[in-house]
């Protein structure tokens, strides 16, 4: 009987195609392979001690224990606009255009509940970090993919896109309420200038649909690149919001501290829906991260450069044993497209085989999306050492030409 009962929004969720991979991972890790692994954003590195210096500090005081604001306490919120000011001199207001979050996961999810009506559509450029599609399918809404059109540097061509998007948009039935945007990107490691949140911003309002930008990796540039915010645009946060994590600036992935800011009306949504659903994070880890933003910024610039030190060490190592992979600007990604040798496999089966004849894991990129399937993605989060470890399994397994 109870068979009958059914869960729709568990059946519209997709099966999780990276749970094969991490299967397969496990099981050779539990036989005793040493697995070199690329497969997360997972980062590595220690968090700075000054923030947990200040996280056991306020721990130890008394009254810190209890529920806190599911908002943010207000000094939190506050060192939020201190670094939007800082960082791109935007001015929020911590009262109405900000909320602190899990981290910017929970953040989007609860965005998208709390604005998504029944059957509303949103524009995602694929390949897409999964949540940003399945966030809008778990609110009840529809999703609209759309192909992100990148050069051979990984830069957005904005040409391509924005005829990309007014087609889209002309062909969503209903007609887009929100475009989803994430710059640097993942998995692709897109980036955008400042001239690109310029026509959006002005295309939005035009076409009236919300943007959600999402800058998770801001921090970690190469080269010349520096990250733009769409709020630098004038008028941005009439249509738009934007998130941020500290989980890859600061190592501080398991402490789940992100936020959302921007347009007063979704802050207010998010803000209300997180009221029902939650008392806030622990106040110490806000104490903690409230340090991370508002002090020196020097340890953020140091697990910068590691991030970099590794691209240039992979893309080197993985190019001298013929895979030949192009640096991207900024994030803690190689997006890298399958050797030719290896192109027919597509991604999975690749990724299973540098698994079982390589010990190394590597995310595929089907699990972003279709378009992803000629390429894997690749996280910096293994030390050089492994990383010229890793080239020589894999080039031991492309010579065995399995």
């Amino acid at each position: 009987m109870f068979d009958e009962i059914r869960f729709h929004t568990i059946e519209r969720l997709p099966n999780y195609v990276f749970a094969e991979v991490n299967a397969l991972k496990m099981l050779a890790r539990h036989k005793g392979a040493d697995i070199i692994d690329f497969s997360m954003g997972n980062p590595d590195g220690k968090t700075p001690q000054h923030i947990i210096d200040k996280l056991c500090e306020s721990a130890n005081k008394d009254k810190t224990s209890g529920y806190s604001a599911s908002i943010g306490i207000y000094k939190l919120r506050l060192a939020i606009c201190n670094w939007y000011k800082r960082k791109y001199n935007v001015i929020l207001d911590p009262e109405t255009e900000v909320v602190a979050t899990m981290g910017s996961k929970e953040g989007f999810v609860n965005l998208a509940r709390a604005i998504i009506n029944p059957g509303d559509t949103a524009i995602v450029p694929t390949p897409a970090y999964p949540i940003h599609t399945q966030a809008f399918i778990i609110a009840g809404g529809n999703v609209v993919k759309m192909p992100i059109c990148y050069n051979e540097n990984f830069e957005l061509n904005e040409t391509q896109f924005f005829k990309n998007l007014e087609q889209t948009l002309i062909e969503s039935v209903p007609r887009a309420k929100y475009l989803v945007v994430n710059f640097p990107h993942n998995p692709t490691t897109t980036t955008v200038q400042k001239s690109f949140y310029e026509k959006l911003v002005q295309f939005a309002k035009k076409e009236r649909f919300y943007i959600i930008s999402d800058i998770a990796y801001a921090d970690l540039t190469y080269g010349s690149y520096q990250t733009p915010s769409i709020l630098e645009i004038d008028g941005a946060k009439d249509v738009a919001v934007e998130t941020y994590t500290l989980s890859k600036s600061y190592n501080m992935a398991g402490w789940r501290v992100g936020f959302v800011v921007g347009n007063q009306r979704l802050v207010n949504a998010l803000k209300k829906i997180k009221s029902w659903f939650d008392y806030g994070m622990y106040t110490p880890i806000q104490v903690a991260a409230t340090i991370a933003l508002d002090s020196d910024q020097s340890c953020v610039e140091n697990i910068r450069l590691n991030y970099e030190r590794r691209m240039q060490v992979l893309v080197e190592a993985f190019g001298n044993i013929g895979w030949n992979l192009i640096k991207p600007n900024a994030s803690m990604f190689i997006w890298a497209k399958l050797p030719s040798s290896k192109a027919h496999l597509k991604s999975l089966e690749f990724s299973k085989q540098l698994l079982q004849y390589a010990n190394v894991a590597v995310s595929p990129g089907v699990g972003f999306g279709e378009a992803g399937d000629e390429y894997v993605r690749i996280a910096l989060i293994e030390n050089e050492n492994r990383i010229r470890q890793a080239a020589r399994n894999i080039k031991k397994y492309f010579k065995e030409n399995i």
